[in-house]
């Protein structure tokens, strides 16, 4: 296994309507997503072998989660289906930029349940990478088993990748977001977190500044998304600005998930270890990251999450169109990779 992600699989609930707010809506059009489905699906369009950990539930939303996920190649022999909570549902209005605005109805959801006797330890250190995000810290016992997980994949020396991905209505407060999200970046490698996040934590939005205080906190490595004007990546030894791409723009949700998948393809791709992220300099990262942002970018032209993940023949002719010969090196390699569940 390469990655795997850990965290909530939920149906977004699109309204059908440009530039309305979410009560004004007359009607919602359902779409499979949720952060950490969003990126298993984008790594394995990518030819990377990926698995999914949480719990969905045992409803019809739950079951179309797990043959969405199947279909596109993501090994759910973990995925898990409560008979006790439903699956959870995120309701979504975007703006006239495509920007989303999101309320979420988790009180609690079936993701929320997924408990420390859930993990199999074993399957969860079979992969190079452990990918989650902030939403399963918000709540108990979710957290407790998240933090147990990230413990688990570093303790084995596997990379493991956080991406805060905020949303406010899951929290009290910023104060209890950071409270309980910062002490745990020490065991994240990989933070990848967009402006709006960035600002939610640490209190400041521009990247240079913003990730100097979060690298300070534990991570090795610190990307900073900035929508078509591409992201900022911080580590020991670089500070880099990656430029974007222009794209039709019809819809942001899950572009910072893709860009994820895109990162951590992009590494596994030049077989990057915890160890090797302090040191890592501009000639492997630029290209990493502009593979990155073209993932983000193509996943930003068409409605919902999982059905704007792009495929490998989408990018390939974004990165030719665009000159991009190190991040289309890096994608035909990862074409190469064997796939296997």
């Amino acid at each position: 296994m390469d990655v795997i992600c850990l965290g909530e699989a939920v149906i977004d609930l699109i309204a059908s309507e440009p530039v309305v707010s979410i009560a004004d809506a007359s009607s919602f059009v359902p779409v499979a997503g949720g952060s950490p489905a969003n990126t298993a699906v984008a790594l394995a369009r990518l030819g990377l072998r990926t698995g999914f950990v949480g719990k969905v539930g045992d409803d019809p939303f739950g079951q179309h989660l797990g043959r969405i996920l199947g279909r596109n190649g993501v090994d759910t022999s973990r995925l898990l289906f409560d008979r006790t909570a439903r699956t959870a549902l995120a309701f979504v209005a975007l703006d006239e930029v495509g920007h989303p605005d999101f309320v979420c109805y988790r009180h609690p959801s079936a993701d929320m349940l997924l408990g420390q006797a859930d993990l199999d330890p074993g399957y969860l250190t079979s992969a190079r990478v452990l990918h989650t995000g902030s939403a399963m810290l918000a709540a108990e016992p979710c957290r407790s088993t998240t933090v147990e997980a990230m413990r688990l994949a570093r303790a084995a020396d596997r990379l493991v990748s956080l991406d805060p991905n905020v949303r406010r209505s899951l929290w009290e407060g910023e104060e209890e977001l950071r409270r309980v999200v910062l002490p745990l970046l020490e065991l994240a490698d990989i933070v990848k977190l967009s402006e709006e996040d960035l600002a939610a934590l640490v209190g400041e939005s521009e990247p240079y500044r913003g990730s100097l205080e979060l690298l300070a906190c534990g991570p090795k490595l610190v990307i900073v998304t900035r929508g078509q004007a591409g992201c900022f990546c911080r580590n020991a030894r670089n500070s880099l600005p990656v430029p974007g791409y222009r794209v039709p723009v019809v819809d942001t949700t899950g572009a910072g998930d893709a860009f994820a998948a895109g990162l951590l393809a992009g590494l596994l791709a030049l077989d990057v270890s915890a160890g090797d992220l302090p040191a890592l300099g501009e000639e492997m990262l630029h290209p990493v990251l502009r593979l990155a942002n073209a993932v983000g970018a193509l996943a930003t032209t068409v409605r919902g999450a999982i059905p704007a993940l792009p495929d490998r023949a989408a990018l390939r002719s974004l990165l030719i169109e665009q000159g991009q010969v190190g991040a289309l090196e890096l994608l035909d390699f990862l074409a190469g990779l064997p796939r296997r569940r």
